[in-house]
């Protein structure tokens, strides 16, 4: 098997002249002469026989589509030689190396922190940098290749990814204390016709609570929108409105001191299955695997139902 052309400090310029957008930010990044990031570029162009940047002085630098499919390629395979290199130093069957998850806003504090403990104590060398964020950026995170693995809502996702059930959410109501229909037994949404909405405005929770109480009859008047769920929960305890909410969250106090009350629905709603994701383009490492065993509780992880 003859050896390739191209290096893996050449990949690793280039994602890193990627990210940036530009040669100068390359080079403050790696501190490395942007006169050496572009003889890099060069050279692994022609490794490859492709174009895959277009360099403009004043604006940047620009992925063609080659760049952008090799790209995605660049990232995964230096993540399997870091792997290789990380897993050298351990025992045989020992995973090692670094996974990068991506976890929707509001599944975070409930899912990562046990999910995180597991894997820590099963693969001790293993390493996990995650971020969180709304689903349709960790969703391009996945399929561009800087992100391993991903939790999120299964809720119009891209049939590019393959998924594994993980759990779900159902979707229940927030009153302010001393509502008149604050009393623990389920309320029908249609109730609340008259009231405010305060909406849950983060992807892909605010179109299943919209679905949600239109599919209960109830068209409604959303007076206030926000991305943080303890911001609506503090709005809903100030008397502004209801919500609707899928991801639980412990205690009936807002920050502010306000009561709060979690109230079934009595319309049967539609519960927000959890899943995990990984590109369906490129097979996980050994880590993400062994991520998606942490996550679902188990040895071996979850079928993949897509």
């Amino acid at each position: 098997m003859s050896s390739p052309g191209y290096s893996l400090r050449q990949l690793a310029y280039f994602v890193a002249v990627a990210e940036a957008g530009t040669l100068a930010g390359a080079s403050a990044t790696l501190h490395v002469s942007a006169s050496a990031l572009s003889l890099a570029l060069d050279e692994l162009e022609r490794a490859l026989d492709v174009q895959l940047t277009v360099r403009r002085r004043a604006h940047g630098i620009r992925l063609t589509p080659a760049g952008q499919d090799t790209l995605r390629r660049a990232r995964r395979l230096l993540r399997d030689a870091g792997e290789l290199a990380d897993a050298a130093g351990g025992e045989a069957g020992d995973v090692a190396g670094t996974v990068r998850v991506g976890c929707y806003t509001t599944l975070a504090p409930g899912l990562l922190p046990a999910t995180l403990g597991r894997f820590a104590v099963r693969h001790p060398r293993a390493r996990v940098e995650f971020v969180e964020g709304p689903q349709d950026g960790l969703q391009r995170g996945l399929l561009e290749g800087e992100l391993d693995v991903g939790v999120l809502y299964d809720h119009r996702l891209d049939p590019a990814l393959e998924l594994t059930g993980l759990s779900s959410n159902t979707p229940y109501l927030v009153l302010p204390g001393g509502h008149r229909l604050a009393h623990g037994a389920p309320v029908h949404l249609a109730e609340l016709a008259e009231e405010p909405m305060v909406l849950l405005d983060l992807p892909p929770s605010s179109e299943h609570a919209l679905g949600v109480c239109l599919a209960a009859g109830l068209s409604p008047r959303v007076r206030h929108r926000t991305a943080n769920p303890d911001t609506a929960r503090a709005l809903v305890g100030a008397g502004l409105g209801f919500s609707v909410l899928a991801q639980p969250v412990p205690g009936t106090r807002t920050h502010a001191g306000d009561e709060v009350v979690a109230v079934p629905i009595a319309d049967d709603p539609a519960p927000l299955p959890i899943v995990l994701a990984w590109s369906g383009q490129v097979a996980p490492t050994a880590t993400a695997r062994a991520f998606a065993a942490a996550a679902a509780g188990d040895d071996e992880g979850g079928r993949s139902h897509r």
